[in-house]
């Protein structure tokens, strides 16, 4: 889609990787606002899934599975219909406990902070001592397994799913750039960050965040767009519909 073919004002781009009818798309379209796809990372299993199905051949010897995000659920719940009993579970945010509800496995915490270092603070009190299996991605942050290793529990981390670079349409991003006519640019991720200052190069990157606002789903993502030097806007709440819902009201403030 070029600038010319748009006729909603001050388009979103979305960065994570979602069909056009995907949950954030939805929102923002809901909102009014115009939505353009650059996915600039892939989904994918995982590269050992050995690994992964010794983890879940041994599930009851854990006293607790942790679940940072929708993509390491849907591996996990492929795998095992419903987890032993005594075997509790955390989830970072409410959409990854939906999701775990919606298969079956019953959440015992969700942290009011939807972030990692939410559910490592919730959990801090719960985990001395105990067993905690962490299903991630292939570029999870350590914040999980550093974070409750500390509060004393012995954490396993295996890869659950791979996340690659996806290639964008490089010519249609940067007319859109140099015409200034993006209004904010949403990240989930400290990932998408630095794989999208890739894709465009470090030029057209900063061209695009000093004319688009950058909005950050969770603080992790806020300091790694802070350490390249811009200020972003958080997501209240830290939801997908929360940053659908701030970033229609940055919007507003837009002539």
């Amino acid at each position: 889609m070029s600038p010319a073919a748009d006729k909603a004002p001050w388009p979103v781009v979305v960065t994570r990787d979602e069909p056009a009818d995907g949950p954030l798309s939805r929102e923002l379209q809901a909102l009014g606002l115009g939505v353009l796809r650059w996915p600039v990372l892939s989904i994918g299993p995982a590269a050992d899934a050995a690994a992964l199905d010794a983890a879940l051949a041994r599930l009851a010897q854990f006293d607790w599975v942790v679940f940072a995000s929708q993509h390491a659920v849907a591996a996990v719940v492929h795998r095992v219909a419903v987890p032993p009993a005594g075997v509790r579970i955390g989830a970072v945010g409410a959409r990854t406990a939906q999701a775990l509800q919606a298969a079956g496995w019953p959440v015992t915490v969700v942290p009011a902070e939807e972030t990692a270092a939410g559910l490592v603070a919730a959990l801090r009190a719960l985990v001395p001592g105990a067993r905690v299996l962490f299903p991630g991605g292939s570029r999870s942050l350590p914040t999980l397994r550093e974070g409750l290793t500390a509060a004393g529990a012995a954490v396993t981390q295996v890869e659950a799913y791979a996340t690659q670079a996806a290639a964008l349409d490089l010519p249609a991003c940067q007319d859109w750039v140099r015409q200034r006519a993006i209004g904010a640019v949403t990240f989930t991720s400290p990932s998408a960050v630095s794989e999208l200052e890739h894709a465009l190069g470090a030029a057209t990157f900063t061209a695009l965040l000093d004319s688009a606002t950058p909005i950050s789903l969770g603080a992790t993502t806020g300091r790694t767009l802070a350490a390249r030097g811009f200020a972003s806007v958080l997501a209240a709440p830290a939801t997908l519909s929360g940053m659908a819902q701030t970033t229609y009201r940055l919007l507003q403030t837009r002539a």
